[in-house]
Order: structure tokens, then C-alpha cells, then sequence
């Protein structure tokens, strides 16, 4: 039985989303907007307090994902969490931004016509781990298992298994595979009935 702060399965079937897979945990205090643009995988947990705000292209969370508390996803372009990745506290994935040069208006209550707002794909890849309060810019694509390291702004993509961190994010290091062998020692168990 699922703790009360907790949809259930059937509830979350009944909410409209594109896609909703198997054991997927999500409090009752996340904030969803287009919620038939937003489709989560199976295993995938949302923490309280988080808001995901899907525009056209929507939102798309994959299998085993966790996003902690606080963390927020906005834009009109899509926005992609593969398998395995994961959020800490107060995150913030942006697929657009204002034009914060004063040549345009800014804001969600002026018109696009007065506005010069850009877009762009957000993707983070299998494994992609960030940490507590950093911030992802439009058009960045962060590689599979990189990691990203608390209070950093991700202006650029992000290599494979890169280590980050700063504003502006700077490369510090790699970290290992070993993790691309436990998702499959992981999945092989799950198959086999023990995950």
C-alpha cells in the first residue's frame, strides 16, 4: 500500500499523462503543467514540491530516475531524462529563457511578439547525476554518466562521463564505467525477477 502523501497506480493512470510506467512514485504536492505531454518511466520517483512545466515538445522522464525535492522543469522545448539519471535538490532544467538584454520585454504576461525569448532541447543522458541546486540552460545535451557538481550553471553540452562543476561549469575530471556494468548485472535481475 502506498504512503498517503503518494499517488496511487490507478491514480496516476487517471491523471492524463502520455505515459506512465510500473512502481512509479510521485507526491501529491508536484506541480504538473501539460501533464499529457509528460510521459515517466518505470521505477521513477519525484520528490515533494517539484514543478514540471511541459511545453509543445513535452517532458520525458526514463526508467529509474529520481528528481528530489524542490527541483523544477520549465520550457517550450522538450525536456529528456534518460535511464538512471538523477536530480538533487533544487535543480532547475530550463528549455527556455528570457533575453535578458533589454532589447525585448521580458516575462510570461507580455505577448511573444514583444518578447525574444530562446529555446532549445534539454537532454540528460543514462547515468547523468546533478547536484543540489544547479541549473541547466537551453539546447544542452549532458553525456551519459557525466556528473555535474552542486550550485553550477551548464551553459554548453556536457561530454560522456564528465565531471563539472562552477559558473561557469568547468571539466574536473572523469568518472568511471562501473556503472554501465550494474545496469545490466540490475536489469538482468530485474528479468530475472528479483528487482
Amino acid at each position: 500500500m502506498n504512503p498517503p502523501h503518494l499517488y496511487s497506480e490507478a491514480e496516476l493512470r487517471g491523471l492524463g499523462f502520455a505515459h506512465v510506467g510500473r512502481d512509479v512514485r510521485l507526491d501529491r504536492s508536484v506541480r504538473l503543467f501539460g501533464i499529457g505531454r509528460i510521459s515517466i518511466g518505470d521505477h521513477s520517483r519525484i520528490d515533494p514540491f517539484c514543478v514540471l512545466s511541459a511545453g509543445p515538445d513535452g517532458i520525458t522522464i526514463g526508467r529509474n530516475v529520481h528528481v528530489a525535492a524542490y527541483c523544477g522543469m520549465v520550457g517550450r522545448a522538450r525536456i529528456e531524462l534518460e535511464d538512471f539519471a538523477g536530480l538533487s535538490q533544487r535543480c532547475s532544467l530550463f528549455s527556455s529563457s528570457d533575453d535578458y538584454t533589454g532589447v525585448a520585454m521580458t516575462n510570461p504576461t507580455v505577448p511573444e511578439e514583444f518578447t525574444q525569448a530562446t529555446h532549445g532541447a534539454v537532454r540528460l543522458g543514462r547515468h547523468v547525476i546533478i547536484g543540489c541546486g544547479s541549473i541547466v540552460l537551453p539546447g544542452v545535451s549532458i553525456g551519459l554518466g557525466a556528473a555535474v557538481g552542486a550550485l553550477s550553471v551548464i551553459r554548453q553540452d556536457v561530454p560522456d562521463f564528465a565531471i563539472m562543476a562552477g559558473n561557469p561549469a568547468r571539466k574536473l575530471g572523469e568518472r568511471a564505467r562501473t556503472m554501465l556494468e550494474l545496469e545490466q548485472a540490475y536489469l538482468t535481475s530485474e528479468a530475472a525477477g528479483a528487482g
